[in-house]
């Protein structure tokens, strides 16, 4: 009987703390930071991969781009098409930029509820 009860007792225990980190985790996933476009900065939506790390990107600003990841992110950034994206138009060609950062899935959510998707609202990859 008195077995019974420890076990019962160390279970409980044991219960509230797993339901505590689990609250925590929960917590700690809604809070995140976005990088918002600033200056000459665009957001943009993946068209067609090009091969060689380019990428044609239509951006918000009406725009059809050929993006490059540079080498800095080569590895660190997977990209597919209909991913959507921070790209920063070049000084010399308009028509060219570098992809910055890659949009996570509950980023583009934010940023649907913040305002900062109306001009991609049409398309169906969201």
């Amino acid at each position: 009987m008195v077995k019974n009860i420890v076990f019962h007792v160390n279970y409980t225990r044991f219960i509230k703390r797993t339901i505590s980190f689990y609250n925590m985790v929960e917590e700690q996933q809604e809070e995140f930071r976005i990088k918002i476009p600033k200056g000459r900065e665009v957001i943009g939506l993946i068209e067609q991969r090009l091969g060689g790390s380019r990428m044609r990107v239509k951006c918000l600003d009406g725009k059809i781009r050929i993006c490059r990841i540079p080498g800095r992110l080569k590895r660190k950034l997977w990209i597919r098409e209909g991913d959507v994206l921070l790209v920063e138009p070049w000084e010399f060609d308009n028509d060219k930029g570098d992809i910055i950062f890659k949009y996570q899935p509950n980023h583009v959510d934010w940023l649907k509820r913040k305002g900062y998707l109306k001009g991609l609202e049409s398309l169906e990859e969201f």
